[in-house]
């Protein structure tokens, strides 16, 4: 049975954080790490973590999506957090209620941490499968293309126009490359084409100059074909039209930008061009007092290559716990988070490693060694959690 909000942990205050995924959970094991003892409670819809950057891996069987699957109610329990499966509906009175499904929570500190959602408004959407939305995406792209006997499978993602910052490119480059690599397994690659658009013409600059000329060459080398510089017009069942030209596709693969929660329509928060958040390099949202955000939910200052990723959540989180934990001993909240990038674009059996700061920008070549380090570092991250 799911705890009451009114549970009482320790301490006299009470800390709201809304979501369950990289920027709530990291944001939670930082604040029990430096002291904080007061109450938390998490809402979200489940006690359940999807490991979403492993969702590559399903279309080619390398995981299922019980695999990924992390329940929470151990973590929560060690970490002494109460949770509410509920949906937010808004919040109000300057950050201190949040409105749910279940009804109004007060709080004394608000971390917003509930993620995005994508932008659903290209005509035809529903043709396409957003892979990354979740395990029954992932799972229905595999299924599509397991049937798929002869044909053309389309890979593209865009952007949101009023904040081009919020866009996942990474995850479709590694859907395409992990797509050929299985194909040519299956001995099925010279039957089913694979093309890959995007309105850029250079596609994944966030990533730098370098990569993304290793990008594009590892197209080129694997004989996928490439429409870019034009912006998407509509999807058909069986066609991608773009304003330069339509192109046949039997399954479309399709990540589109992101923007903030629906909820956000209810808050009484400030909000970017893009529909997000309004953070400051505190993680505070500006003109609230003891309100942050982290992760994808936030627009935050900082160069135009900044991710929206699980390792900038974690970052965020961690910059956001330390100030919250300020203001409940009385301190000002100075903690800033640094803008970094870092990830491996996998191929299946193989990756190019990326990483990206403000003083320097690598891209290593394509190496066995990375796919390991990859499933490594998941390995890893989830430990924690599982072991609770």
């Amino acid at each position: 049975m799911t705890p009451s909000v009114q549970t009482s942990i320790s301490g006299d205050r009470h800390i709201v954080i809304l979501g369950a995924g990289f920027a709530a959970l990291t944001a939670i094991r930082e604040l029990r790490r430096v002291g904080v003892s007061a109450r938390i409670t998490v809402v979200s819809p489940t006690a359940e973590l999807v490991y979403a950057p492993s969702l590559i891996w399903i279309p080619a069987g390398l995981r299922t999506g019980d695999d990924l699957k992390v329940p929470l109610a151990g973590f929560f329990a060690r970490h002494k957090v109460a949770h509410v499966s509920a949906r937010v509906e808004g919040v109000s009175n300057g950050g201190r209620i949040v409105e749910t499904t279940l009804g109004p929570i007060a709080n004394d500190l608000l971390l917003i941490a509930s993620g995005g959602r994508y932008i659903r408004k290209l005509p035809g959407i529903e043709n396409a499968i957003i892979p990354c939305e979740g395990i029954a995406a992932a799972e229905a792209a595999r299924d599509r293309i397991a049937a798929l006997e002869r044909g053309t499978v389309a890979v593209g993602f865009g952007a949101n126009p009023n904040e081009p910052s919020a866009v996942r490119g990474g995850p479709m480059f590694e859907f395409l490359f992990g797509l050929d690599t299985l194909l040519r397994r299956q001995g099925r690659r010279d039957k089913i084409d694979l093309v890959f658009f995007n309105p850029s013409t250079q596609p994944g600059q966030r990533l730098g100059p370098k990569a993304v000329g290793g990008l594009l060459k590892q197209m080129a080398q694997r004989g996928i074909t490439t429409r870019l510089g034009h912006k998407m017009a509509r999807f058909t069942p069986d066609r991608v039209e773009t304003e330069g030209g339509a192109f046949p596709a039997d399954v479309i693969l399709f990540m589109p930008g992101l923007t903030g929660p629906a909820w956000l329509d209810n808050a009484c928060l400030p909000k970017s061009p893009g529909g997000f958040v309004t953070a400051s390099g505190t993680c505070a949202v500006p003109g609230l007092e003891r309100v942050y955000v982290a992760g994808d939910a936030g627009s935050f200052p900082g160069p135009d290559w900044m991710p929206k990723q699980a390792h900038q959540a974690d970052l965020q989180a961690v910059a956001a716990a330390r100030n919250m934990a300020a203001e409940l001993n009385g301190q000002a909240p100075t903690a800033v988070f640094k803008p970094e990038l870092i990830c491996i674009v996998d191929t299946l059996d193989a990756g190019m490693l990326v990483f990206r700061n403000s003083k320097r920008n690598l891209a290593l070549p394509r190496f066995g060694v990375f796919h390991t380090v990859k499933k490594m570092f998941e390995a890893h991250y989830l430990r924690s959690y599982r072991a609770a």
